[in-house]
């Protein structure tokens, strides 16, 4: 692991130090949690805009998923399974 030094606004290291403190973490703790998150937020971004850049060069053809269509249940059958 590096040590890695930052540039934090006071307000932002008070909040982190506050947050850490109830989580009975650290500060770097929680900010290389924060990070990963961030991190990972990223990744399903453009994760997102490749899938959605794919759907635009080759739209779903309207009969696409209708060879599902008898397999989907709703309503009344989805009401009795979770006992609504």
């Amino acid at each position: 692991m590096k040590t890695v030094q930052m540039t934090l606004d006071d307000d932002l290291i008070k909040a982190v130090d506050k947050v850490a403190k109830q989580q009975k973490t650290s500060r770097s703790e929680f900010t290389r949690h924060a990070l990963r998150d961030a991190l990972e937020k990223v990744r399903i971004k453009h994760l997102e805009k490749a899938h959605k850049a794919g759907y635009q060069k080759k739209p779903v053809a309207n009969d696409e998923f209708s060879a599902w269509d008898d397999e989907q249940e709703w309503g009344d059958a989805l009401s009795f399974a979770l006992d609504l």
